[in-house]
């Protein structure tokens, strides 16, 4: 198969491709519009195989897009471009509107057209995976409750609406024209590569120079936590034996308070890290309480249930296990956290 993976230079996307590359014989074609949180870099050898092309392209361009259509001839395409940062979206929700919605929406009527003008064979082997958030579903109100693929959509910020919105737009195309998708929602992503304004990474390079690390509120709100490996190959499996306008939920089956998730990365940097900055005796007296974020949600949490019964697919590592692979991974990269922080103008 011949794969195009959109937002590919970003997080979850270049994991995607190192896993193809990797672990299948697919070809892979990367459509990134590399914008501040998109890096080559990120896809480590599999930008030197000759089963992996790149296309700088937006997704919201028609013309461009339809071009690397023609040219390529995908087989499949993996949607995973997208704006993902909630606090940038309420600061400035236009990109997230221009991007989640009208980018979708360009790349479902280009990947449609496409697939129409097919032979019948080809046609019947398509699909279209489109990858979202958990956060679509808005704010769980008790402890022992979990999202399901049936849980009704309640998203509280910008950039979840506008996931939202893309997650009905795909709908809608396979209801109405027949597309063949599939839908996947996952929880929160961590590991190697993740740009570093997203909570782990901003509080390993904060931990390291010696500055505050902030905990929005009581740091009491909970997230599931999945590491970005085990999301990639979950998402290859969803591509090839999930069911035809199917949603499935992918997680990590690791929930943990915001206030969890930073002790335990302060206690494997203590462990790691024998040169503290000046006075301190743990990274732990770094942790300071800040303003809460509005409209924060409290809890996210899903249910895999249903691709684990259907597709048998289980996360592999544990929050502890991963969080020690991902900060390790940190540790020996500074280099690359300095270069795409130059690179994209910000500073943490």
């Amino acid at each position: 198969m011949k794969i195009l993976v959109t937002g590919g230079a970003g997080f979850i996307g270049s994991a995607v491709i190192r896993y193809l590359i990797a672990q299948t014989s697919a070809k892979v074609v990367n459509v990134d519009m590399l914008t501040y949180a998109g890096n080559l870099e990120s896809l480590g050898k599999a930008s030197t195989s000759d089963r992996y092309w790149f296309e700088q392209v937006d997704i919201c361009d028609q013309p461009a897009l339809q071009a690397v259509f023609e040219a390529q001839q995908p087989d499949a395409v993996m949607h995973l471009a997208a704006e993902s940062h909630v606090d940038r979206s309420i600061d400035g929700p236009a990109a997230f509107i221009q991007t989640n919605i009208v980018g979708t929406y360009t790349l479902l009527e280009v990947a449609r057209q496409y697939w129409l003008a097919q032979p019948e064979q080809k046609r019947k082997l398509f699909r279209f995976h489109h990858i979202s958030t958990d956060e679509v579903y808005g704010d769980l109100d008790a402890t022992d409750k979990l999202f399901t693929e049936t849980t009704r959509y309640a998203p509280s910020s910008p950039y979840s609406a506008s996931k939202a919105s893309s997650d009905h737009l795909v709908r809608a195309w396979f209801r109405t024209y027949g597309l063949p998708v599939v839908v996947s929602n996952c929880s929160n992503n961590y590991g190697p590569y993740q740009f570093p304004e997203k909570l782990i990474p901003l509080m390993i390079l904060n931990a390291l120079d010696g500055k505050p690390l902030p905990v929005y509120g009581d740091g009491l709100q909970v997230r599931d936590w999945l590491f970005v490996e085990d999301h990639a190959e979950a998402l290859c499996t969803v591509l090839k034996n999930g069911k035809l306008g199917e949603t499935y939920n992918i997680g990590g089956q690791s929930e943990k308070t915001n206030l969890e998730v930073v002790h335990c990365l302060c206690r494997c940097l203590d462990d790691l890290v024998a040169n503290k900055p000046a006075g301190l005796s743990s990274f732990k007296e770094l942790i300071s309480h800040v303003t809460d974020r509005p409209g924060h949600d409290r809890r996210y949490a899903v249910d895999i249930g249903k691709i684990s019964e259907e597709l048998h697919w289980q996360p592999n590592e544990t929050f502890d296990s991963g969080m020690c692979k991902t900060v390790s991974w940190y540790l020996d990269n500074l280099d690359w956290c300095h270069r795409i922080l130059e690179k994209s103008g910000n500073t943490y």
